[in-house]
């Protein structure tokens, strides 16, 4: 590839940027609620007792803060239904810009419920919070996969998984009782992501939409061109991609119905593909550890949520381990150690777990252990099991494949949230073996499956499916790669 390819211009870094503001406000919601659950949880409680003239029963107060907290994540289990509809009908730009008025109006409803004394208006805030996750977490990289060049697609979306962790680490950080987790100032905690989401209208309108969108959903040459021209700044290298472009319409169809999606011999392979990273990443341990770190800290520690910013810290330290080595190692690789490092981690953490009553001071290997789970997970599979879809399907394909991860990674976050109490409850230490043999299944498929998409354009990688029709690709090792 020529150095123009690498030309990072102000226009695509800005609409990069702006676009992941997106994400900073997801990772914001998601790390804000774990240290001062118990301040809103007495609001609850205070509620009930003005309306009632009696305390709430603890397992209802209990039963009331799961929901508060898991709707988000079933919003976004329906929200990624909406991605194909909105990116197909008002382009990825816009689209983005329509779903962040969902983040500012559950913001504005968390907001208001202590002002209402309305504990409905917070779970009903969260879910309308959950529905902007959904569509976000899709769109975001969708866009940016699209905006990027092939030298920097990977890396770029990648930047989408920092967002997120930085906006865990500042939530986390926010919560503490010592900031804004406090009795006063929660109800102004929860509203902080207005902020972002206020740059972003500010900032993204100004934006070019996706080149590929315009000529390849909408057939509109001259946008293109003029789009990927304050993306680009350089003519000759716009003239190549609009070829490669319309190379890649001869081999498309359009009207994709989700049918036909399921159905199409050539989206087999990446289908099972996404299976597997996307559920091997969601239910290899990872999203428990985030949920329950300070709780399975606190057993053991006095200062337990000061060492749960360090998994924030560790989280957000190796995503930028991955913008970094992204284009350099590749997906396939990153992912195989991701996986690989996960399982061991779980198996020395089961092991720990098994013998802490005896040996007492392992308790230092047992947080070492947890922060290894999170760096493995953000060294690959994390950042990767996001925006993989819009790398392995054409441009019709390109909308579902999205939605399709989205569902998958909010299923899986939502699924072991729910199940990760009682499995932790009746198998004790050896949950970590489960989370253990599901990392070990997504390397292996992973391995056989995956083609590295490291420097290839959209069309070069379909193509490779286009030509298998369901005939696996085989190197000479027997694994199925497109080195």
């Amino acid at each position: 590839f020529t150095s123009q390819e690498n030309h990072l211009t102000a226009t695509l870094l800005a609409s990069v940027l702006a676009t992941v503001l997106g994400s900073l406000q997801i990772g914001y919601h998601t790390g804000n609620v774990n240290a001062p659950a118990k301040i809103i949880e007495e609001f609850f409680n205070k509620t009930w007792t003005t309306r009632h003239n009696q305390s709430m029963p603890d397992h209802s107060l209990t039963l009331l803060w799961s929901l508060s907290v898991s709707f988000k994540d079933f919003g976004a289990l329906l929200g990624s239904l909406g991605v194909k509809y909105l990116a197909d009908s008002y382009g990825r730009r816009n689209s983005i810009l329509i779903v962040n008025s969902l983040s500012v109006a559950g913001a504005c409803s968390m907001f208001a419920s202590k002002a209402s004394e309305l504990f409905e208006v917070l779970i009903l805030g969260r879910f309308i919070f959950g529905l902007f996750c959904g569509l976000a977490m899709s769109l975001n990289p969708l866009y940016i996969q699209e905006v990027s060049p092939t030298s920097l697609r990977g890396a770029f979306a990648t930047l989408n998984q920092v967002s997120f962790a930085s906006g865990t680490l500042v939530g986390m950080v926010v919560g503490l009782e010592t900031v804004l987790g406090t009795e006063n100032y929660w109800a102004v905690m929860l509203s902080l992501s207005l902020i972002p989401a206020v740059i972003q209208y500010l900032v993204l309108p100004f934006c070019p939409e996706s080149p590929r969108y315009l000529l390849l959903n909408r057939g509109e040459a001259s946008k293109a061109e003029a789009a990927l021209l304050r993306l680009r700044c350089s003519a000759d290298w716009v003239s190549r991609e609009l070829k490669e472009m319309e190379e890649e319409a001869t081999h498309t169809q359009g009207g994709l119905t989700v049918c036909d999606f399921f159905n199409k011999r050539s989206y087999r392979q990446p289908i099972i593909i996404i299976f597997a990273i996307t559920l091997g990443s969601q239910l290899s341990g990872f999203n428990a550890i985030i949920n329950y770190s300070t709780r399975m800290f606190q057993a053991k520690f006095h200062r337990a949520k000061y060492l749960t910013l360090g998994v924030g810290v560790v989280n957000v330290t190796f995503t930028l381990v991955a913008f970094f080595l992204m284009e350099r190692a590749g997906r396939r690789k990153l992912l195989l150690t991701g996986f690989l490092s996960i399982a061991v981690s779980n198996l020395l953490l089961t092991t720990v777990d098994s013998v802490l009553y005896l040996v007492p001071d392992l308790l230092s290997l047992q947080v070492l252990l947890v922060f290894s789970v999170i760096s493995a997970y953000e060294l690959g599979p994390g950042p990767i099991s996001w925006f993989i879809a819009a790398e392995l399907f054409d441009q019709p394909g390109r909308p579902i494949a999205m939605s399709f991860t989205s569902m998958l990674n909010w299923g899986g976050k939502f699924v072991l949230a729910l199940l990760f109490p009682p499995l932790l409850k009746s198998c004790g230490a050896y949950v970590y073996l489960l989370f253990m043999a599901v990392a070990l299944l997504a390397f292996t498929l992973t391995w056989l499956l995956l083609p590295e998409t490291k420097g290839r354009t959209f069309d070069d990688i379909t193509e490779e499916f286009r030509g298998a029709e369901g005939i696996p690709l085989h190197n000479s090792t027997g694994f199925n790669t497109f080195n």
